[in-house]
């Protein structure tokens, strides 16, 4: 199995029913639906299509709902491009009009009121960025500093300004509403600055009746200095390097990668790393070399999964990203799995692995680290994790051991949701399949058979679904050896 997982972002050149079915074949692992474009209407055709693809492959994957957020973007430009020269004068407004190169309005009204004279306005990511020399009672007087093209919709950035901006627009709570409706497994919340952005997020899907793990973006320097705090609201982090080298300087992101991918692995939760992974596939069949180092340092650093945005939603080659982001991550893989010394230790970054913090959920971390510990000193096939809601499944993935992790449960929606964790295989099982804290044989013939496993070989079972939550087990089980058959006289 490859076990860093792949997240692909839906989009006109994913979205059709043979293209679903061919990316699900191809090994996707968590589905993004990024609701900044798109009616609900659309989404949810695309959800059903996506479900029956999934359900006629018998296969595990998660749905992830993004919201926007509070992202300000240029308004309607006409014609739909218009070209800015260094040294151009341009005014941004506070209403919305028919935009040209040399004034036009954005989606957020208050933006004249946030930004000041001397600071930058970049758009597209940067690629245009704009100096404010005056400021009116309804107006920004900019000159270009860096020219390109404006078109509608381009995202604009104030790296030097702060927006008062809430952290849910009510465009965000009708998406939470739908996505609630819809049931998908788990919720991303885009620009977060805060914990209390999570707690906002988190009292919406539950006055709605959902659940869903919320999976906050870091994009923002606000969040870089309170990723600790954000760390122990959210249950999951994706890296998005995009915006964070807009607001940031561009050469802080590989460093912030790592802290953000040890720190979540500290804290026990999954962690994204996304933007821009196989970027020059969007035109081109195969990767470059720098994006092929790029990806497998990810996997090195100890990301849980890498995403694709533009590759997959727009892109030529939605499938040829796919098929080559799983190479690229098998031979990560394989390569951090083989890092051991000549009597079996772990060298480096393995070794570090172990050295895993216990986070506020001290039991479970404890436990998972022990049958980590365990299972890497039997040198076992397997660990089994019983999951009622992962989290000991999702701790165990943590210590990136070279054995794969099944977790075992009778809830279809924790499986989808633990498909987005290193070196978990979500199994869903009948609850007569367990039998005290040891594997009912119809069950284990079912592992030896999936994972390849032999008479002799050791498993390391976690957990006892007979048994009271509070009660964590740690259970070696050795696969029997098949008995020679007899032949009668």
């Amino acid at each position: 199995m490859i076990r860093t997982k792949i997240v692909a972002t839906l989009g006109p050149a994913s979205a059709t029913p043979q293209m679903l079915a061919r990316i699900v074949a191809e090994g996707v692992d968590v589905v993004r639906f990024n609701l900044s474009h798109g009616e609900h209407g659309e989404h949810a055709r695309t959800l059903a299509e996506l479900r029956r693809v999934v359900a006629g492959q018998g296969v595990h994957v998660a749905t992830l709902a993004d919201l926007a957020g509070p992202k300000v973007r240029i308004g309607a430009i006409d014609p739909q491009q218009a070209h800015l020269e260094v040294g151009d004068a341009c005014t941004i407004v506070r209403e919305p009009i028919a935009g040209t190169a040399t004034r036009f309005g954005t989606t957020y009204r208050g933006l004249v009121d946030d930004v000041r004279v001397g600071e930058r306005v970049l758009i597209d990511d940067g690629a245009v960025r704009l100096l404010v020399t005056e400021h009116r009672a309804d107006e920004l007087v900019c000159t270009c500093t860096v020219g390109g093209l404006l078109s509608t919709r381009k995202g604009v950035n104030v790296p030097d300004s702060r927006l008062a901006l809430s952290s849910l627009t009510d465009k965000d709570r009708a998406d939470v509403a739908w996505l609630v409706e819809q049931g998908f497994d788990y919720a991303a919340m885009s620009f977060v600055r805060s914990p209390d952005d999570i707690r906002v997020l988190r009292s919406q899907l539950h006055d709605r009746g959902g659940d869903q793990p919320i999976i906050a973006k870091i994009e923002t320097p606000q969040a870089v200095a309170q990723l600790d705090a954000i760390l122990k609201e959210t249950d999951g982090l994706l890296v998005a390097r995009g915006d964070l080298g807009v607001e940031m300087d561009v050469a802080r992101v590989p460093l912030l990668q790592k802290q953000m991918v040890t720190r979540a692995r500290q804290a026990g939760k999954p962690v994204i790393v996304a933007t821009q992974m196989l970027q020059s596939m969007v035109k081109a069949p195969v990767p470059t070399r720098a994006e092929v180092s790029d990806v497998a340092n990810a996997v090195l650093d100890g990301a849980d999964a890498v995403m694709l945005s533009a590759e997959t939603a727009v892109g030529a080659y939605p499938v040829e990203a796919i098929a080559a982001l799983n190479r690229i991550t098998q031979e990560a893989c394989e390569y951090e799995a083989g890092m051991m010394d000549e009597i079996g230790q772990p060298r480096h970054l393995l070794a570090e692995r172990f050295r895993v913090a216990c986070g506020e959920d001290r039991t479970i971390s404890a436990v998972a680290r022990s049958a980590a510990l365990v299972a890497h000193d039997l040198g076992a096939k397997l660990v089994a994790a019983w999951a009622r809601t992962g989290r000991t499944a999702r701790w165990i993935s943590k210590y990136r051991l070279s054995a794969p992790i099944a977790a075992l449960t009778t809830e279809a929606g924790t499986c989808r949701r633990l498909a987005l964790c290193y070196g978990v295989e979500p199994m869903l099982v009948e609850p007569a399949a367990a039998v005290g804290p040891t594997l009912a044989a119809r069950l284990l013939e079912k592992l030896v058979g999936r994972f390849e496993l032999r008479g002799g070989d050791v498993l390391v079972v976690v957990g006892d679904p007979n048994a009271p939550a509070a009660q964590p087990t740690i259970t070696i089980q050795v696969v029997p050896s098949p008995q020679p058959e007899t032949q009668d006289c």
